[in-house]
């Protein structure tokens, strides 16, 4: 039933979409189907009739044929965004994190798919969601962290219990994801 508030959300979006991006003087409209695992699947909107939403999706085109789309969905993206204008996607961020502690030493973060955090230095237990393309966690202790992109690389912005993301930080350090997934 949760699933189904998501899907009529999505189509609504989709359709809006469609009519901007369909028209005939812009044959360049895209969707892009991103999956939880981080995979990226392109399909012409121009092509498209429609996409149902059922245990899995299907895309329906206007020539008649469908093309089944498996795996779980994270999103569905719309137009021709370059690719690195788009943000890390909640997966890209799963798994072991080695990042630094702001007094030189490192600890791990790990960060689970389904919205669990621990680490392996102070109150081991948070949780973690994706805000704006960045890993946020709130650890049990009011500890903050944020795993952020930056450029090629990536940051851990560490927030002391009382204050907000909106903050400047306590710490800054390196963020290395141990065990990467490619996509």
């Amino acid at each position: 039933m949760r699933n189904l508030g998501k899907i009529a959300v999505v189509l609504l979006v989709l359709g809006a979409a469609v009519k901007s991006f369909a028209s005939p003087a812009d044959e360049r409209g895209s969707i892009v189907v991103v999956f939880r695992n981080g995979h990226r699947q392109s399909f012409a909107i121009s092509a498209i009739t429609r996409i149902d939403f059922k245990s899995h999706a299907m895309i329906v085109y206007k020539d008649g044929h469908q093309e089944n789309v498996a795996g779980e969905i994270a999103g569905i993206e719309f137009g021709d965004t370059p690719a690195s204008a788009m943000t890390p996607s909640r997966a890209h961020f799963v798994g072991k994190w080695e990042v630094g502690d702001g007094n030189g030493r490192n600890f791990f973060i790990t960060l689970n798919s389904d919205g669990d955090a621990r680490k392996s230095v102070g109150a081991a237990h948070g949780t973690w969601t994706l805000v704006d393309g960045e890993a946020r966690i709130i650890w049990d202790d009011g500890w903050r962290d944020a795993i952020r992109k930056v450029g090629g690389k990536h940051e851990k912005f560490a927030y002391e219990p009382g204050r907000s993301f909106d903050d400047s930080p306590s710490n800054v350090t390196a963020a290395r994801n141990t065990e990467p997934k490619p996509i």
